[in-house]
């Protein structure tokens, strides 16, 4: 229908530009969806304090009504005494579809910096060899980080200094973007696993009994364990494992078949 009225013509024109404004906005908004940056102000254990930046994306395969998992993220930081910004990444791994870490605790001593993860999902805890205690401990080198067994890590450092759970929610529920020490110190108390509140050097019973424990299946991956509990029976399970090449000394469809009914 033609438009003859003048002022139909400009309400037209006008309603145009704002839906084309409207769409523009939410392209924008679709770009960065998943994407959280904030600060964290970190408490070393010698009471001395640094900022540390924070950054996560989400994506991937997710249930409805969920949030996508950890994608990528990372954490920066400059080293006391030097102009030396030192950066940590996670990276999407193809094997477990997610992020690896959440990053716990980020510390300091004698210019050295450590930085404690823990195995973020069943399927990370598998792959970074079942930890028990649940911990990844990185150093840096003054290049790069390496992995070192807990016993490298400094005695002195033991009291968890990072967001480590649900780090951009907790931010979006502060309505911040910048995290103060207490505000972070108020949070972990919070966490009712004592291996999360503070960094334990001996072993803990049960650590990982919710994680089925794999091998790396050449080309089956890294399987988590509803792929085996959700089997109907023990004979359809231990097809599974034959189908995906995973010997018989692997396979737990046994044990977790073990008096039921096949």
């Amino acid at each position: 229908m033609r438009i003859h009225q003048p002022w139909l013509k400009k309400i037209a024109k006008r309603g145009l530009l704002l839906m084309t404004a409207a769409s523009l906005s939410a392209c924008a908004g679709l770009a960065g969806l998943g994407g959280t940056s904030w600060k964290e102000e970190v408490l070393l254990h010698d009471g001395s304090r640094i900022i540390a930046e924070r950054t996560v994306e989400r994506g991937g395969r997710h249930e409805i009504g969920q949030k996508p998992p950890y994608k990528e993220q990372n954490l920066s930081f400059t080293l006391p005494g030097s102009n030396q910004t030192i950066r940590w990444e996670d990276h999407y791994s193809e094997d477990i579809g997610t992020a690896n870490f959440l990053p716990m605790l980020l510390d300091i001593r004698d210019g050295v910096a450590y930085l404690v993860a823990s195995p973020m999902g069943c399927l990370s805890y598998n792959k970074w060899g079942r930890p028990n205690p649940p911990y990844v401990v990185f150093k840096h080198d003054g290049k790069d980080w390496r992995r070192v067994p807990l016993t490298e890590l400094p005695d002195e450092i033991k009291r968890p200094n990072l967001i480590f759970s649900m780090p951009d929610i907790k931010v979006e529920e502060s309505g911040k973007r910048f995290m103060s020490a207490e505000m972070i110190k108020a949070i972990t108390a919070d966490y009712k696993q004592l291996e999360y509140r503070t960094i334990l050097r001996e072993a803990l019973p049960n650590v990982g009994r919710w994680c089925i424990k794999t091998d790396y299946y050449k080309g089956a991956g890294w399987l988590s364990p509803d792929w085996f509990t959700n089997q109907p029976s023990l004979e359809a399970c231990l097809k599974f494992c034959d189908h995906k090449r995973i010997n018989a000394e692997t396979c737990p469809c046994d044990r977790l078949f073990k008096g039921k009914q096949s």
